[in-house]
């Protein structure tokens, strides 16, 4: 980011207001930069070194912001769908002026852990093939999983076009009944994020997944406090390890 932007672009992406509303905040005499009257909305600050006060109250300047999202069934992960709520159509208006975007996809019948943000550079990190970001998945599949599925995911399945997968890590939980009708209760690990990949990997050795969320993705676990639908802003350190997690991973490439 450069030094210095213009004030009405800095206000409007911290979603004090339009340029219009600005000009008219700026014409009433509520907008001060370093305790001096602003006459002209369009003038250069720094954000990072000047005081802005608007309507008597301190605006904090950032430029990126980052949400875990606990994403409910029957929402896409999209910023918009002609058809469908969106995960961003579940956030607080308040991160609307960020025009944050979900980091990858959770598929519309999948629940769990969504990294939604404005940081592209990061986003791509995480979402990049030679990266290799972990996705740690619980899934319920019917009927038994075996340790012959284990072995099979541990040297990589091939999918239904021919694909094969880098090996993953299957820890049976719960091994299913068929005959009471109780699923198989898993968790699986995947180093790569191909469409529908989890479910296809079960189709590969002959079981189907009912039930599919996200726990994890890298460093960053799902916040088992937050209720279907809702999200929170990432903690300082949460923050920090996933910027050390790709760090790592770059430096091992």
């Amino acid at each position: 980011m450069k030094q210095t932007q213009r004030l009405d672009k800095i206000l409007a992406h911290m979603g004090i207001g339009t340029r219009s509303e600005l000009k008219r905040l700026t014409k009433s005499g509520s907008i001060f930069v370093n305790g001096v009257k602003v006459k002209d909305s369009g003038i250069q600050v720094n954000p990072d070194k000047d005081q802005i006060m608007v309507n008597g109250e301190t605006v904090v300047y950032r430029e990126f912001v980052y949400l875990m999202m606990n994403k409910p069934q029957g929402v896409v992960s999209a910023t918009e769908d002609n058809r469908d709520r969106t995960v961003v159509d579940l956030l607080d208006d308040a991160y609307t002026p960020f025009e944050v975007f979900p980091v990858g996809r959770l598929d519309k019948d999948t629940e769990g852990l969504l990294l939604l943000t404005n940081d592209g550079k990061l986003a791509h990190n995480l979402l990049s093939p030679r990266k290799h970001v972990s996705k740690t998945y619980f899934a319920k599949v019917e009927w038994e999983v075996e340790e012959a599925d284990r072995e099979a995911f541990a040297q990589g399945v091939t999918l239904d076009d021919g694909y094969e997968t880098l090996p993953g890590i299957l820890n049976i939980l719960n091994v299913g009944n068929k005959s009471a009708g109780e699923p198989s209760e898993i968790e699986l690990t995947i180093m790569e994020g191909k469409f529908h990949q989890v479910k296809r990997m079960f189709q590969a050795v002959g079981k189907q997944v009912v039930y599919l969320k996200r726990i994890s993705m890298g460093p960053l676990k799902l916040d088992e406090n937050l209720r279907l639908g809702q999200s929170r802003e990432l903690s300082e350190d949460e923050l920090l390890a996933l910027r050390n997690a790709h760090e790592t991973m770059d430096s091992e490439n």
